[in-house]
């Protein structure tokens, strides 16, 4: 009915028959498509609908979150609000760190960070061995294989992973990347070996690539997938080295292909947000952090600090229906510090 003029003038003249309705004084405009005397009539029963604004529903789907280790980073943001939404929580962590993860959860050391708006606290589903720089168990190199860190852990390579999923759950609806690294991170990108810079990508980006390979053929249609990137992929930050800035760049131009691959082979969409700069332990390891967050607080154009849940809670639009149309995108949350080009903070500026 909404997309014919004349079934809404219909509709409009059907409701002002009514006694009343047309006869209060807080309405507002409708538009052009219903006459003049009974358009607050449409305006007042479209809110009176809509009181409860739109919901983030994410009752029944299951959610898989790559690159959680701790409380403080993105990635526990994102879990926090998908699963506020009603998403069911999966997690894969970093096989070095698991067995601390496990054990703080274990102990309740994350339970005031668990704690979500209705007072109840988060729940993980499961928590599986990951790491995502390798594809199969073929990939693995026998010096991580006989490393101690990895002694205990098994199935935690993505293939594996996405099989104990299946086997476990048997499907997935959101699939989130929250993981990169960069062993050569603080080194120029004049001084980054090949090793480190291929390294870089291959931890930060084409992890990304691999983990939908695997995990599309589990995601139910209409599902959603979602990365992490940052600004450095398409503006000079100096000292945000060892390849990761080209990672970034990858990781961008990938979620644009593999949107359309994924859109058409599984009904999928894919997006990437990009995140300002946030005092995670991921993010201490880039040596200028906190300098980072101030310049961001100084100079972007909204002078407030940045929430790790201001990025969960675009991570849960962009799982919605509410984002049904969007795929292929970089949405910038990061107080609008994108859209700058000059630094108000600037020596030059005050001389």
């Amino acid at each position: 009915m909404l997309g014919s003029t004349s079934a809404l003038s219909a509709f409009g003249r059907a409701i002002c028959t009514r006694t009343g309705f047309a006869s209060s004084s807080k309405a507002t405009s409708a538009g052009p498509l219903v006459s003049s005397n009974c358009k607050r009539v449409v305006v007042r029963a479209m809110s009176q609908r809509g009181a409860q604004g739109l919901p983030i529903d994410l009752t029944g789907k299951r959610a898989f979150i790559a690159g959680v280790a701790d409380d403080n980073g993105y990635g526990w943001a994102i879990a926090k609000a998908l699963a506020a939404a009603g998403a069911e929580i999966l997690v894969g962590t970093w096989v070095p760190a698991l067995n601390i993860f496990e054990t703080s959860l274990r102990r309740g050391k994350f339970d005031e960070s668990r704690k979500l708006p209705d007072g109840s606290l988060m729940e993980i589903a499961k928590v599986y061995p990951l790491d995502a720089v390798y594809d199969t168990p073929e990939d693995v190199p026998e010096d991580v294989k006989a490393n101690k860190r990895y002694a205990g852990a098994s199935n935690w390579t993505v293939k594996e992973v996405a099989e104990t999923v299946k086997n476990d759950f048997g499907s997935i609806d959101i699939l989130v990347h929250s993981l990169a690294n960069g062993p050569e991170v603080t080194k120029p990108l004049l001084e980054t070996s090949r090793r480190g810079y291929l390294a870089a990508i291959s931890a930060s980006s084409y992890s990304y690539v691999s983990l939908l390979q695997h995990f599309l053929p589990i995601m139910n249609p209409g599902g959603a997938s979602i990365s992490l990137t940052y600004i450095a992929s398409e503006r000079t930050i100096p000292g945000y080295g060892g390849g990761m800035s080209s990672a970034k760049a990858a990781l961008e131009s990938d979620t644009r292909v593999l949107a359309y691959e994924a859109g058409r082979k599984g009904k999928i969409r894919v997006n990437t947000i990009s995140a300002g700069p946030l005092g995670s332990r991921a993010a201490k390891a880039i040596g200028f952090i906190e300098k980072m967050i101030e310049y961001s607080y100084v100079n972007a154009p909204l002078q407030k600090e940045l929430l790790a849940d201001e990025v969960g809670n675009t991570a849960a639009f962009l799982a919605s229906p509410l984002a049904s149309a969007i795929t292929g995108s970089t949405i910038y949350v990061d107080n609008g510090l994108n859209t700058m080009g000059l630094a108000l903070d600037s020596p030059t500026l005050s001389t």
